[in-house]
């Protein structure tokens, strides 16, 4: 059966974005970039909410960011050969290959693709991530906790739910991030 991991970046006080809406605060580096790409190395699916896909999906629109530099390149091709889910009822249409859009989100569909994949599987957008936590389908959480303070936005992890966490690794980057991968308590 496939794992499907979380994997976002966090403030220090546990938002993905500011009370703006704004998650420019995350500057990346050559170390990261290489550090994600081996992450996403060998997921086959990534589930996104919108927000987070449109996001996302530069990575294939905007060919002047793999052109910045080699680990951004490896970053962008990556997440290119990945194939991608959309959950929305706002999206018109998806803009890269290799995307579904869902216009919703069923924790039973997920489970099966879970079955029938048989190898990683990440979400990415908090509340998205939410409904799956909620539905018992979160195997890992890859946590990247940025130096900075924001003070109020967009939970990164879901409120209302209790999540029992095991921690199974840590790195820690030059740049101040540190990176936690934990996998849920009862998996």
């Amino acid at each position: 059966m496939g794992k499907l991991i979380y994997v976002t970046n966090l403030s220090l006080d546990g938002y993905i974005e500011d009370p703006e809406g704004v998650f420019a605060w995350l500057p990346m580096d050559d170390e990261l970039f290489a550090f994600y790409t081996d992450l996403l190395r060998p997921v086959g699916t990534m589930l996104y909410g919108r927000r987070m896909y449109e996001g996302m999906a530069t990575w294939e629109t905007d060919p002047t960011l793999a052109a910045r530099s080699e680990p951004m390149a490896g970053f962008a091709n990556v997440w290119q050969a990945a194939s991608k889910v959309v959950y929305s009822t706002t999206l018109p249409a998806v803009t890269t290959a290799g995307t579904r859009l869902e216009r919703r989100f069923d924790p039973a569909a997920v489970r099966e693709l879970k079955t029938a994949t048989g190898g990683e599987l990440t979400i990415g957008g908090a509340d998205l991530a939410a409904q799956a936590f909620r539905a018992g389908l979160v195997d890992e959480c890859r946590l990247f906790l940025w130096p900075v303070a924001l003070g109020g936005g967009k939970p990164g992890l879901p409120t209302g739910t209790r999540t029992d966490l095991e921690l199974l690794d840590e790195r820690r980057f030059a740049n101040g991030v540190l990176h936690l991968h934990y996998r849920t308590a009862d998996r």
